[in-house]
């Protein structure tokens, strides 16, 4: 019975050999924690604006590519520009999934969501490389551009439409 305990420890602690140390486990904790940190805030902007495409899916996928790129880096994968191109791949669908068509209206919607979730997507991918200055400098211009310019959209719009001639002032 003793042996058998034993061989069933032996096979737990040999999943998580990955973590064989504090400093591995650091590393990790502070790569994933990033991720998350950098997508929540792309997420709150859009859970702010009332997307569908929020604060957990921006999440899920920044630590997702963190994950895709941590992974196989950690193992000693020498390629890792297949797995980049991997996650370019399926981020892709994953945005076109957020494209939407109105037939009535014939508009596209979704555009920014889709292009936000690839933004997501790549600083997830330069945490994972340990690049996190360079991440969290792309997620603060993504979340500027994803909230200060729809504003400034929105204000120019509007003082647009207060120029325009109306039929009544245009007809005589």
């Amino acid at each position: 019975m003793h042996d058998e305990l034993l061989n069933a420890w032996q096979a737990i602690a040999q999943d998580f050999s990955d973590l064989q140390d504090v400093g591995r486990l650091t590393h990790v904790a502070v790569r994933l924690t990033c991720a998350a940190l950098i997508g929540g805030m792309l997420g709150y902007e859009r859970e702010q604006s009332g997307k569908s495409a929020g604060l957990r899916t921006y999440m899920l996928v920044t630590i997702g590519a963190t994950f895709f790129v941590l992974v196989p880096q950690l193992e000693g994968v020498a390629d890792m520009s297949r797995v980049v191109q991997g996650i370019i791949a399926g981020i892709g669908f994953l945005g076109a999934g957020a494209i939407l068509k109105r037939a009535q209206d014939n508009e596209i919607h979704g555009l920014t969501t889709a292009a936000g979730i690839w933004m997501a997507a790549a600083a997830g991918t330069a945490v994972g490389f340990g690049r996190l200055g360079t991440a969290l400098v792309g997620g603060l211009i993504g979340f500027l551009v994803l909230g200060w310019l729809q504003r400034l959209e929105r204000q120019l719009r509007t003082a647009s439409a207060k120029t325009k001639p109306t039929s009544e002032d245009g007809a005589q």
